[in-house]
């Protein structure tokens, strides 16, 4: 698709991150990588019409990164890969369960081992909190979420 791995995985991570965690600095910390890497990144991505930029309501010094429908589109054919799909056919429900659980161990393993934020879905975090009405609400943000948004990554994960 003609771009490089690490392109491939900012795109795929702000096409899963939710509004805390669509900027610059958050990328780098999801991807382990310095601002100035990230940087070169994301003008790759935008330059190619995969990305926008967008300033922050609240605090315009704040910029968000969404994923354009071009981009979405080139992740649904990229992700996962044709072959790792033509392969993961082939095996039993079992043998998918076990690689599962043994790529969760290893990448808990990764990240203890390197110190790094567990980048987590926000329904499993401890700050996300239900509401009598059925609503969801971020505990650390003191902010409602919408049903979506519970279901996308998080940096302030715990």
């Amino acid at each position: 698709h003609g771009l490089q791995p690490v392109q491939l995985e900012a795109l795929h991570y702000l096409a899963f991150c939710n509004r805390y965690s669509n900027t610059p600095l958050a990328v780098a910390e999801y991807l382990g990588l310095t601002k100035g890497t990230v940087s070169q990144t994301l003008k790759v991505l935008e330059s190619r019409g995969l990305i926008h930029k967008m300033s922050d309501e609240r605090d315009k010094r704040i910029v968000h990164l969404r994923v354009t429908s071009a981009g979405q589109t080139l992740l649904e054919k990229a992700i996962p890969a044709p072959l790792l799909r033509a392969a993961c056919a082939q095996l039993s429900e079992e043998e998918r369960a076990r690689i599962v659980a043994g790529m969760r161990a290893l990448l808990l393993a990764c990240q203890r081992a390197n110190s790094m934020k567990s980048f987590g879905l926000c329904y499993t975090c401890r700050h996300h909190q239900r509401t009598g009405e059925g609503g969801h609400f971020c505990g650390l943000t003191q902010e409602a979420l919408s049903a979506a948004e519970i279901t996308q990554i998080c940096r302030e994960h715990a």
